[in-house]
């Protein structure tokens, strides 16, 4: 009956990570395009913190799934921008920088729920899950965005300083989202099937890069906030390895 409890508690904290994650991901894109000249977004109602008008079906199962997906993309009009590559670029880069600060200020929340808050039945352990994995979810996404296949950010951002549109641009423009599908499914067979042959799971392409990258992307965070609450840096982080 415990086991079942807490899977309750995880469930219902993951699923709610994903919506504030991908919400606030869509609505900063939405805000800086509107800020810069663009009222696309605005006018078709997606510059809202309704999570009902940002998601994508595909994206969500994907993410559901995986723990890697996206959202429905936030649509813009180029020519509307009053500095048509700066409007790009800022608005390309907003969403992962919202999912990047987020992570920044949820993982001393965290920290403090994990260490202070007393141990109240049920409350403790949702809040606990769900801060922390709002913080993994934040900085996960903000990771997996930064990839340079369409329909991610990544890709925007190179549409924005790409002046030449070469071969490069042109392949991960008609073929990103087929690599990307691809990834994401690799990534899940892999689990699937590491979790009987161990073999498998070093062929998780995506899960090492992600891995390598919110490594890279958290060491900033953890180092800021864990010596300020007495926590010996990297501790906690070895710690929820287990969990």
């Amino acid at each position: 009956m415990r086991f079942n409890v807490d899977r309750v508690i995880e469930l219902l904290a993951s699923f709610l990570a994903v919506v504030v994650v991908l919400t606030c991901h869509e609505f900063a894109h939405a805000f800086v395009a509107y800020r810069c000249g663009d009222p696309t977004a605005k006018l078709s109602g997606r510059m809202t913190l309704n999570p009902l008008k940002h998601f994508d079906l595909i994206g969500l199962i994907c993410f559901t799934l995986v723990g890697f997906g996206w959202a429905k993309p936030v649509p813009i009009d180029p020519a509307n921008f009053k500095k048509y590559r700066l409007g790009l670029g800022l608005t390309a880069a907003a969403g992962v920088i919202m999912n990047y600060l987020m992570a920044f200020l949820l993982y001393p929340l965290f920290l403090v729920v994990l260490n202070f808050m007393p141990a109240i039945p049920f409350l403790t352990s949702f809040l606990t899950y769900l801060l922390y994995l709002l913080y993994a979810y934040s900085l996960s996404f903000c990771v997996f965005n930064l990839l340079p296949l369409y329909p991610l950010d990544g890709f925007r951002i190179v549409d924005a300083i790409d002046k030449r549109r070469g071969p490069i641009y042109r392949f991960l423009s008609k073929y990103g989202y087929y690599i990307l599908l691809f990834l994401i499914v690799e990534s899940f067979l892999c689990r699937i099937i590491g979790s009987y042959i161990p073999f498998m799971n070093y062929m998780n392409i995506l899960g090492w890069v992600m891995e390598f990258a919110e490594k890279i992307f958290g060491f900033p965070i953890r180092a800021a906030w864990e010596p300020a609450f007495g926590v010996p840096f990297g501790q906690i982080w070895r710690s929820l390895l287990t969990w």
